[in-house]
């Protein structure tokens, strides 16, 4: 396993040169061994290696290559054919196979990722779940432990979300909802995770983010928000408890907890506010 997360740490360049390098590597040994050693299934790693690390084009790529080089290998070692058109059809059948082997790697890496997505993802709004937004607080935590770097979560309400679903129904509810996940992903940056934590209750987590950036970005975030609902005439404002972590003695849910009663203030305090803490 920490082999195979070390190869996932790789560059794009160092997985490029990693499964071509391969390759040449397969090839010089097969021609070393003679013809009476049979290496495809070696030929079969850097090809695994490329279609799984760098996609199904990569991994063709591969197939070619290594269908070259193994119709190469052949011909350096003077085999004897009766035909000198039967070395090609052997790397036609070869490239057939490696192909075959590609297309059902990337397969199965297509649905493997697609799995992992819907395990982390909200299926209403699209936004992170719970589980996913809990992961990568531990992972904040613990770089902030270690590095010093500094967090902030955003926790949100939706003021008389309830009166719109009872009013307008579901799926005017569903709407707004998707809405307000849809605009924090596309106005917050790629590395900031929009999170559902269930019912008309948000999270975001923004790495790297002080109290001073927390309220540049919050002042926007929130004004381009209450735009989006009045466009739709949906009575719906904001309460947002904001919390900026320096220290690193809280677990996961401590400082959601901590962010809940920032909001929780904002919310009692006549709605549409912000609340802002530092632990």
């Amino acid at each position: 396993m920490e082999i195979l997360s070390q190869l996932e740490r790789l560059s794009l360049r160092d997985k490029i040169l990693l499964g071509y390098f391969s390759v040449g590597i397969i090839g010089i040994l097969d021609f070393w061994t003679g013809h009476e050693l049979s290496f495809s299934t070696f030929y079969l790693l850097p090809i695994a290696f490329t279609t799984w690390y760098l996609g199904q084009k990569s991994g063709i790529t591969t197939s070619i290559i290594s269908s070259l080089t193994w119709l190469l290998v052949d011909i350096l070692s003077g085999n004897k054919y009766s035909s000198s058109l039967i070395p090609i059809w052997n790397a036609s059948i070869r490239f057939s196979f490696f192909l075959i082997i590609t297309l059902l790697l990337s397969s199965l890496k297509n649905a493997m990722d697609r799995e992992r997505e819907l395990s982390r993802t909200d299926y209403l709004t699209g936004a992170a779940n719970s589980r996913f937004f809990y992961e990568n607080l531990q992972i904040e935590i613990d770089r902030l432990k270690r590095y010093k770097i500094s967090f902030t979560i955003v926790y949100v309400d939706l003021d008389d979300f309830k009166k719109l679903n009872d009013e307008s129904g579901h799926i005017i509810g569903d709407m707004a909802l998707s809405t307000v996940a849809t605009y924090a992903k596309r106005h917050l940056r790629k590395t900031d995770l929009v999170a559902r934590l269930g019912g008309d209750e948000f999270v975001f987590l923004l790495p790297g983010t002080s109290q001073k950036d927390a309220h540049i970005v919050l002042s926007k975030l929130q004004y381009g928000l209450l735009e989006e609902m009045q466009k739709n005439s949906w009575p719906i404002t904001f309460s947002i408890g904001v919390l900026t972590c320096n220290a690193s003695i809280f677990t996961p849910k401590d400082l959601i907890k901590m962010a809940d009663v920032l909001m929780s203030e904002a919310k009692n305090s006549g709605k549409n506010t912000v609340r802002y803490f530092i632990c």
